[in-house]
């Protein structure tokens, strides 16, 4: 069930339902959209169908539902998305090629980290991140770089996600002093078991104003050299930066 109060307008409740459908691997059913949000199961089926109506949720032949084809077409319409994902796919394709593991373009989301975009391929290790999908800005490497050039603590609880995640505040206040330092983040499987990442910042203004996003590469532990990895989106990240301050 959804943390904090139950939506009380028709756009919020609509906007919950679109929200925990986009969240979703797999499409949902009415029962498990009404337990996600909170709604009463009248109200979600009512909402849902509405959406539906609109081409925003597509409903499965099964009777699930998912985000739609028009609500995708609305988020690639974004301005500063598809700008900042243009200029990208350049230096993601250039990592990939040289590295052959999963290469992201991330952006700060409250306390997560949102993919905008995932390079792969079959040589990549397999890993459970998807464009669209976001993960808590703490245990991922982008999210650290987010966390470490923000003043503002993490205002919650930090969720574990392997016993290597780092949830007391002193440790995450020590690595992100280390991400600072070093000008690079890294998560040594904190989101994953198995699986590590390295990740540099992007800025639109050059740098030294607020990160607009960052560049990762992320594989298995034991395939990932760190420090050449760590020079190679560093140096993407920089020549991005350089595209998007022009």
């Amino acid at each position: 069930m959804t943390d904090g109060p139950l939506p009380k307008s028709v756009l919020a409740r609509g906007a919950a339902l679109l929200r925990v459908c986009g969240e979703s691997e797999t499409a949902l059913s009415l029962a498990e959209l009404a337990l996600r949000t909170g709604l009463p199961k009248p109200t979600a089926h009512r909402l849902i169908g509405e959406l539906v109506r609109l081409g925003l949720v597509e409903r499965t032949p099964e009777g699930s539902y998912r985000i739609g084809l028009a609500l995708f077409v609305l988020g690639q319409s974004a301005p500063s998305v598809r700008e900042l994902r243009d200029a990208a796919l350049p230096y993601l394709g250039d990592l990939h090629e040289v590295t052959h593991e999963n290469v992201h373009l991330a952006v700060p989301d409250g306390t997560d980290t949102l993919f905008l975009e995932k390079v792969t391929g079959r040589r990549a290790t397999p890993i459970v991140s998807r464009t669209g999908g976001r993960l808590p800005a703490h245990c991922t490497a982008t999210g650290k770089v987010f966390l470490a050039l923000d003043p503002r603590p993490p205002g919650r609880a930090l969720p574990r996600l392997t016993p290597r995640t780092l949830v007391l505040p002193g440790q995450l206040a020590r690595d992100l002093a280390r991400t600072r330092a070093r000008g690079y983040g890294v998560n040594l499987e904190e989101a994953e078991v198995g699986v590590s990442a390295v990740a540099a910042p992007v800025y639109s203004q050059g740098p030294g104003s607020r990160p607009v996003g960052a560049i990762s590469v992320t594989g298995g532990t034991r395939r990932l050299d760190m420090d050449r990895i760590g020079a190679r989106v560093c140096a993407a990240a920089r020549a991005l930066t350089r595209t998007l301050s022009a």
